[in-house]
């Protein structure tokens, strides 16, 4: 696996070199854009207009437009210059409660690995953070954007949870009414949701719909055609009791 970022936890004098690797892998189906009349695979070119010819990743520079047509343009080596020693490391600006962070502002994941000789450092501060159920509020720089971080500590390591910025989250487009629930729906509701409660186990769930995807390709690599997976209608249940009544039936017979 390759890592992400090479960066280090620092908290007060506390120096702690990490690899950051991502914590999942994209095993979805992966089309590609055809011309519909050859079946030819569709290209995609970088061609600059004035010289009038494709240009390659290590002719391409950045550049920011400060007026219509005009840039200012940067180097990699620029760009790095940019960044402080504190830019440089998952700087842990304080400690608070995991459930003081909103669920919201989770962007990605990623495996915070000690490099060589920092084992132990990291070790006292994970078994720390997991000891008080603490998390660090932490800070970096990765490529050109200051990250906000959670350090989450785990049986077996820490996680590094990229934020998004406050200003970066967007308020609810239509606020919805909040109809008053009679008590005999919410107890209904409560006993459909014990009825259909039971242990988390990842390993239990996969994507299906990935299943039927490549079942498909097979199918139409060897002429068959497509058929429906499904046919059938919801039933037009109107009354809320009755939907809900009936879900607890179905879970109980073990087919919700």
């Amino acid at each position: 696996m390759a890592v992400a970022h090479k960066s280090a936890i620092s908290v007060g004098l506390l120096y702690i070199p990490v690899d950051l690797y991502k914590t999942t892998r994209d095993i979805s189906v992966s089309f590609n854009q055809l011309c519909r009349d050859t079946n030819e695979r569709i290209r995609y070119k970088k061609i600059c207009p004035s010289c009038n010819k494709e240009v390659s990743g290590d002719e391409i520079i950045k550049g920011y437009e400060y007026e219509k047509g005009k840039y200012v343009t940067f180097t990699e080596d620029e760009l790095e210059k940019i960044k402080t020693k504190k830019d440089k490391t998952i700087h842990i600006l304080h400690f608070a409660k995991l459930t003081d962070v909103n669920q919201i502002y989770y962007e990605k994941n990623y495996y915070a690995v000690p490099e060589t000789g920092a084992e132990k450092a990291y070790e006292l501060l994970r078994q720390a953070m997991l000891s008080n159920q603490k998390v660090g509020i932490a800070k970096t720089v990765i490529g050109t954007t200051e990250n906000l971080i959670v350090l989450y500590p785990t049986e077996t390591g820490i996680i590094a949870k990229t934020l998004f910025y406050q200003a970066e989250i967007q308020a609810v487009p239509v606020a919805s009414a909040k109809p008053q629930a009679e008590t005999a729906e919410l107890e209904m509701a409560k006993t459909l949701i014990d009825t259909m409660t039971s242990e988390f186990e990842p390993g239990l769930y996969h994507d299906e719909y990935q299943e039927r995807l490549r079942a498909a390709i097979e199918a139409k690599i060897t002429g068959k055609e497509i058929v429906s997976a499904d046919t059938s209608r919801p039933d037009n249940v109107i009354d809320l009791m009755e939907a809900m009544k009936k879900t607890v039936e179905m879970s109980r017979r073990g087919t919700a």
